[in-house]
């Protein structure tokens, strides 16, 4: 919408957007030097604002959404948290979130303007208040490959001059955004890539189509990588959860988050290897 179309929308003067603009309580975007609203984003802004006299009227579906973690989804099952497992990537976990079809997400998604994880792409996504954003864990990423690494794959140039077949992730996907960021770096792009057949749904997908001789190589964890090589890339990836706040005081996130002091989580997380949980329950965001 325009600024007079938002302003009808909201039943406003068009000079009362322009100060909500100015003091970022409206969520807008920059398209050729106009503003511009996104409907859906100032529907869910509207909803965050609304006093709702009935306690549970705006209940989130008991739904994880978001990217997909192996130590995260074990933990989940252990904890008993009773979070149905939803995982089709970080972006469309933050719109499930946003939507109300979720109670929780996970995201890992690095902005290459700032070089930080997660926060811009979360407020992008939430406007308005009441959202939270805590630590889980810090993550090693880097190229999945066949056992021993036999190409001798030491980053995406190789993959790029012996024309290797990669399997990507699906779009929206935060290891396929660390894709793009990686490739801009190299001064490389997409269209260099010799793509597989499909794309990789999960981490251990990802391992399988290689063991499988389906791709030689693809970004992936270092706990998902077993018995296949492994190229490390970044080291310090940050995996983050996100939910309302007033989901965080939930029986199913307190679970979860209650589960993740307990030993043999800190032994399962250490098993995995590429894993730093020594921040996880950190508060990074607090809208």
């Amino acid at each position: 919408m325009t600024t007079q179309e938002v302003a009808d929308y909201l039943r406003v003067k068009q000079r009362t957007i322009y100060e909500m603009v100015t003091c970022q309580t409206i969520p807008f975007t920059r398209a050729t030097g106009k503003l511009l609203f996104p409907r859906r984003l100032i529907d869910v802004w509207l909803e965050a604002q609304t006093e709702a006299p009935v306690a549970g009227v705006f209940q989130a579906a008991p739904i994880y959404a978001g990217s997909n973690d192996p130590l995260l989804e074990w933990a989940l099952r252990q904890s008993g948290a009773g979070l149905a497992v939803l995982t089709h990537g970080s972006t469309h976990g933050l719109r499930e979130l946003a939507d109300g079809r979720a109670m929780l997400t996970g995201s890992h998604l690095l902005d290459a303007a700032s070089g930080e994880y997660n926060l811009p792409a979360v407020r992008s996504h939430m406007p308005g208040g009441g959202f939270v954003m805590i630590h889980w864990a810090r993550r090693v990423q880097g190229l999945l490959t066949a056992p021993g690494n036999p190409r001798a794959i030491s980053g995406l140039e190789d993959v790029v001059t012996q024309g290797l077949r990669f399997a990507a992730r699906t779009a929206g996907a935060g290891s396929q955004q660390l894709l793009d960021v990686l490739l801009g770096r190299s001064g490389l792009t997409a269209d260099a890539l010799q793509l597989a057949l499909r794309h990789a749904e999960t981490h251990a997908d990802l391992a399988t189509m290689i063991e499988m001789g389906e791709a030689d190589c693809g970004i992936g964890l270092q706990a998902a990588a077993g018995r296949l090589g492994f190229v490390p890339l970044i080291g310090d990836e940050s995996f983050d959860l996100v939910m309302r706040r007033r989901d965080y005081f939930e029986p199913q996130v307190q679970a979860l988050l209650a589960f993740a002091r307990t030993d043999a989580f800190i032994a399962r997380a250490a098993h995995l290897t590429g894993y730093d949980v020594t921040n996880l329950g950190k508060v990074r965001w607090n809208s």
